[in-house]
């Protein structure tokens, strides 16, 4: 990734690692979303540019009660027989949480307020991940592109001419779509004066860590 920005001069968005990352789930009638699939690209500030890190990426089992629909099966390409062997949230977000052991982090994702609710129904397994603070790419979208009727991930994809997932609604297709994009937010937004610091970012696109209600809470570990 190589898109220059003036961004990358700031020190406060120079020390962070923006973790962009993408859930795949099935929704049940009646309870939240249920993750069936995770991923996260790392990027790191080298130079004027973003650079990736590490990744991750991993398949959940859902509940033994919520089944994968034919629906579901269309929309992802994940079927029953794939999640059969797949580990649960439990094993799968604590793996994930080890990794983050460098901060500061900022959490990226296209339309931020669904991941956000997802980590925060998974708080218990990954303390560490749920606590970042998160920027959604719409938002930022919306700010630098007002022109544009629709800013859903596919439409971005070909406004911006970026490389088109091969696997879309895979998690880490997706996520490195979005990696993409938020490369090209940082660096035009940045070169047009945009945004000049992380806090510029965070007051356009910014998102606090969710927070359940306390009878929520009890059922994290259950999704």
């Amino acid at each position: 990734m190589s898109d220059a920005s003036p961004l990358c001069g700031d020190a406060a968005f120079a020390r962070h690692t923006y973790l962009i990352i993408d859930f795949e789930g099935l929704t049940p009638a009646g309870r939240p979303t249920v993750p069936v699939e995770v991923a996260v690209l790392a990027l790191t500030v080298a130079g004027d540019g973003l650079s990736p890190l590490w990744s991750f990426e991993s398949l959940i089992a859902p509940p033994a009660e919520v089944p994968v629909t034919s629906f579901d099966e269309r929309m992802t390409g994940i079927t029953a027989a794939m999640l059969a062997t797949a580990a649960g949230p439990a094993h799968v977000m604590a793996d994930l949480d080890r990794r983050l052991t460098a901060p500061s982090y900022r959490l990226v994702a296209h339309h931020a307020p669904t991941e956000a609710g997802l980590i925060a129904h998974q708080r218990r397994h990954c303390p560490v991940l749920a606590a970042v603070p998160l920027l959604d790419t719409v938002r930022l979208a919306r700010a630098l592109y007002p022109e544009l009727p629709s800013h859903r991930l596919d439409d971005l994809v070909r406004y911006l001419r970026v490389e088109p997932p091969a696997r879309r609604h895979r998690a880490m297709p997706d996520v490195r779509a979005t990696a993409r994009i938020f490369e090209r937010l940082v660096a035009e937004g940045g070169r047009a004066g945009r945004w000049r610091t992380l806090l510029d970012l965070d007051r356009v696109g910014g998102l606090a860590p969710k927070r359940l209600p306390s009878s929520a809470g009890a059922q994290a570990g259950l999704f």
